[in-house]
């Protein structure tokens, strides 16, 4: 499969690393900087599952040059979506299908409106990682999910071509018929663990400890979980309680990349991910008060 990774940060250098191992064949779409980046340091990945080099890395900062691309793994923060439509067009025109890997919800509906809803799979990624000082990938923890099905029945075929390259790739793929529920679920969670260690600048494990924080963290599972509900999006209190005990089996030190964004004086997604959620909340006529405090916490410290 020829896959284009369309932002080469810590989650799309990850993923693109483990399907090049896998011989797969990969490509990087990048900006001037991250270009400089990759020519002087090269690309390695740090990890818990083994470690990588790219012997061969091959990128470029222009999508017309990028032939018989089968698959864009988009993997860029949220707020740089817009900036990548123009590529994404080339690149679909070409015969591509898009899986986005971006956090939140609203980038499904803008991106099927921009290339048409044939060309958008649904996707997630479950990892913590982030770049080193040389723009390297750190990837601190054994979780390396990703889980990935069709938004329109056009999509088959290249999700079980996905499905199976990914079997023999360092990491855990799993295709699912039932990807928009996933992507709310997903949703729920990075909402409020993004949410709660910004705002809160703590690691997972002083959240947990303090039961008042803690409270916190199931409080805004419980409003995502109505919103979705509210979408036709139906997630059960038993996936309310597993988001909760998937925040007890990460390490004590554990954060979010928001956070880790705000530790490094980075742009933050909370616009599309808190704001996204009051945004469709407000349309649903109904209040988030928690999200809306988190939101508010943060936004000070977005730019």
């Amino acid at each position: 499969m020829n896959i284009v990774i369309m932002g080469a940060g810590a989650v799309g250098a990850y993923y693109g690393g483990r399907w090049a191992e896998a011989g797969q064949s990969v490509q990087f779409l990048v900006r001037e900087a991250r270009a400089q980046q990759l020519e002087e340091n090269g690309l390695y990945i740090n990890s818990t599952h083994g470690n990588y080099h790219f012997d061969h890395l091959y990128f470029t900062g222009d999508a017309g040059e990028i032939e018989n691309p089968d698959l864009v793994v988009l993997a860029v923060k949220g707020y740089h979506l817009k900036g990548t439509i123009p590529s994404l067009k080339i690149l679909v025109e070409n015969g591509a299908k898009v899986l986005p890997l971006l956090n939140g919800i609203e980038h499904i509906n803008i991106l099927q409106k921009e290339l048409g809803e044939e060309a958008v799979i649904g996707g997630s990624a479950y990892i913590i990682a982030t770049l080193d000082q040389k723009g390297h990938v750190v990837h601190s923890s054994d979780q390396h999910d990703i889980v990935f099905g069709p938004l329109h029945s056009s999509q088959k075929e290249i999700c079980s071509e996905l499905e199976a390259v990914s079997r023999d790739a360092k990491m855990n793929s799993r295709l699912s018929y039932e990807i928009l529920q996933e992507l709310w679920n997903k949703y729920m969670f990075i909402t409020a663990f993004s949410g709660v260690t910004t705002a809160s600048d703590l690691e997972i494990g002083d959240i947990l400890s303090s039961p008042p924080t803690a409270e916190l963290l199931k409080k805004v599972l419980v409003e995502m979980q109505n919103l979705a509900n509210l979408q036709g999006v139906t997630l059960s209190d038993e996936e309310v309680a597993q988001a909760f005990v998937k925040f007890n089996k990460f390490p004590a030190t554990a954060t979010s990349s928001m956070h880790q964004d705000r530790r490094k004086g980075l742009t933050l997604e909370v616009e599309h991910l808190q704001g996204g959620a009051l945004r469709l909340a407000s349309e649903a006529g109904i209040s988030l008060p928690i999200v809306e405090t988190l939101y508010g916490l943060i936004k000070p410290f977005e730019k």
